[in-house]
C-alpha cells in the first residue's frame, strides 16, 4: 500500500505541478509528500520531476513512467469505489446454512423481507440438518440452537425460545396408553431419525434439573420432521419434534401431545458468523431484519 500512496502523490504532483497543492488535495504535509516523492525517485532510480524555486513539472522518464502507470490508478480507483459501494449498500449475494426447521419456519419471512427491502441482494440458503463449517463451505452465516453453534462464532438471537413436542394421533393411543414419563418410550414406536455420524438421534428430556436422553425404538426412521409429523397424523407412531412442527396439529386435535412437562423451553434459533470486522453489507441488513422480526 505504501507503493500504491508514492504513485498516487506522484499523480497528484503532476497534475497540479505545484507540491503545494497536491499536500492539500492529499491531506499530507509539503515535507511528507516531498518525502514521499524523493523516496519513490530513490527506488527506481530515476528523477520523476524537475524542480525550481518557482516550479514544477515532469521529467522525460517521469511522463513516460506516468503514461504507463495512469491506466491502472485509474483502474485501481475506480474498484475502490466499487467497494465503498459493497460496504455501505447490501448488494451481492448473502450464503445461509440452516437447518431445514429453521430454513423454514423462521428464516423465510425475514430472507423474504431481506430481497423486499434490498432487491440488489441475492440470497443462498441451503437447508441441512448436518452441522456444517461455514467458513470452510463458504457461508456467509449460519442458524443453529445456541447450544449447536461453535464457540468461536458470533451468535444472535433470531428467535424465541424453543420447546419440543412428542406426539400421536388419537387413533395411535387408542391402542397404547400414553407416557408419563420418557422410559415408558420403550414401550411405543416412535419415529427416528438417523444423524450424518450414522447413529440415531436420542431424544432429550429434562424435568426438575433431571436430565434424560432416551435411545428410542422404532421401525420407521426418516429424513425429515415434515415426514414425521405427517406419519404421527396418519398413526405410525410418535414424532419428536419441536412445537413450531405441530402447532396446527396440536390446536386442532390431530395430534395430542405427551410428555409435556419434560421437555422444557431453552434458548432458540440464532444466526452465528465468524467476525464482528468488515461484515458484509448484505449480512449486516439481514441482522437488522433479524432483530426486526424476532
Amino acid at each position: 500500500m505504501q507503493d500504491l500512496h508514492q504513485l498516487n502523490v506522484l499523480s497528484a504532483v503532476a497534475q497540479h505541478r505545484s507540491f503545494a497543492a497536491a499536500a492539500r488535495e492529499l491531506q499530507m504535509s509539503p515535507s511528507a509528500l516531498s518525502h514521499a516523492v524523493a523516496a519513490l525517485e530513490q527506488r527506481l532510480g530515476v528523477r520523476l520531476f524537475n524542480r525550481t524555486t518557482r516550479s514544477v513539472s515532469l521529467s522525460e522518464a517521469g511522463e513516460r513512467f506516468l503514461a504507463r502507470i495512469r491506466p491502472a490508478l485509474r483502474e485501481i480507483a475506480s474498484a475502490a469505489e466499487e467497494l465503498d459501494e459493497q460496504r455501505d449498500k447490501p448488494a451481492g449475494t448473502l450464503r445461509i446454512n440452516a437447518s431445514e426447521t429453521a430454513a423454514r419456519l423462521v428464516l423465510w419471512p425475514m430472507v423474504r423481507e431481506l430481497r423486499r427491502r434490498f432487491p440488489e441482494v441475492s440470497v443462498e440458503l441451503a437447508s441441512e440438518d448436518r452441522m456444517v463449517d461455514i467458513v470452510a463451505d463458504g457461508f456467509d452465516c449460519g442458524v443453529r440452537t445456541l447450544d449447536a453453534v461453535p464457540r468461536d462464532m458470533i451468535a444472535v438471537p433470531c428467535s424465541g425460545k424453543v420447546r419440543f413436542a412428542v406426539a400421536g394421533s388419537k387413533g395411535y393411543f387408542k391402542h397404547r396408553a400414553m407416557p408419563g414419563a420418557p422410559v415408558e418410550l420403550a414401550a411405543h414406536d416412535c419415529i427416528r431419525r438417523r444423524l450424518s455420524s450414522g447413529g440415531f438421534y436420542r431424544w432429550e428430556f429434562e424435568k426438575a434439573g433431571r436430565e434424560v436422553a432416551v435411545e428410542v425404538k422404532g421401525s420407521l426412521v426418516l429424513g425429515s420432521d415434515e415426514l414425521a409429523v405427517r406419519a404421527a397424523r396418519e398413526g405410525l407412531g410418535l414424532a419428536y419434534v419441536s412445537e413450531w412442527q405441530v402447532e396446527k396439529e396440536l390446536a386442532s386435535g390431530a395430534l395430542v401431545r405427551v410428555l409435556e412437562d419434560w421437555t422444557p423451553p431453552y434458548p432458540g434459533l440464532c444466526i452465528y458468523y465468524p467476525s464482528r470486522r468488515h461484515l458484509p453489507a448484505a449480512l449486516r441488513a439481514f441482522l437488522e431484519i433479524a432483530k426486526l422480526m424476532r
